[in-house]
């Protein structure tokens, strides 16, 4: 399955240009993924657009007069006002679906901003929809990189270097 998101991310990284569903299907099949892979990567896919969907947060300026009640109904949701500083807590499956690296890698993100709770979120539900115990970092790094792309956004430069090293393959100099 982490086969087939990787080529969608590199073929359609823009978003506005990959296609839908069934046609999606046809051409990964055409390249010669296992149809049982792309299907499995395409459910994967869907639902993490209509997760991204429910999550996004609404471009408001809470300072603007009536601006809260501009907001069109049902379009994803109001960011609550800034509070003391909350802590997520991962439960048992979800530390074990992480394993310690990639616990410690969420973990670091999240730290420096770069995963905001909304993300986290989207993260965490998308990699416990993974199998494999625990996912590879490889393959969770590119589950935020697919959080990031159903968005419509990319990670800044540093990140996204981040997400896209691969330190098994690099040379020392």
């Amino acid at each position: 399955m982490f086969e087939v998101l990787a080529f969608v991310y590199e073929n359609y990284w823009g978003g506005d240009s990959c296609p839908e569903l069934p046609a999606l299907q046809r051409k990964l099949t055409a390249v010669g993924f296992d149809s049982h892979e792309v299907v499995q990567a395409l459910l994967w896919l869907e639902d993490l657009k209509s997760a991204a969907r429910g999550r996004h947060r609404l471009p408001l300026d809470p300072a603007k007069p009536g601006a809260m009640d501009a907001a069109p109904p049902n379009r994803g949701t109001v960011p609550w006002p800034a509070s003391a500083p909350s802590m997520r807590i991962f439960t048992a499956s979800e530390q074990n679906r992480l394993g310690l690296a990639g616990w410690g890698f969420v973990t670091f993100l999240a730290s420096i901003g770069a995963l905001p709770d909304d993300r986290m979120e989207l993260v965490m539900e998308r990699a416990m929809a993974t199998s494999g115990n625990p996912i590879s970092m490889e393959d969770l790094k590119l589950v935020v990189l697919m959080v990031y792309w159903s968005l419509g956004e990319q990670p800044d430069a540093l990140l996204f270097d981040e997400l896209c090293d691969n330190r098994l393959v690099r040379l020392a100099n």
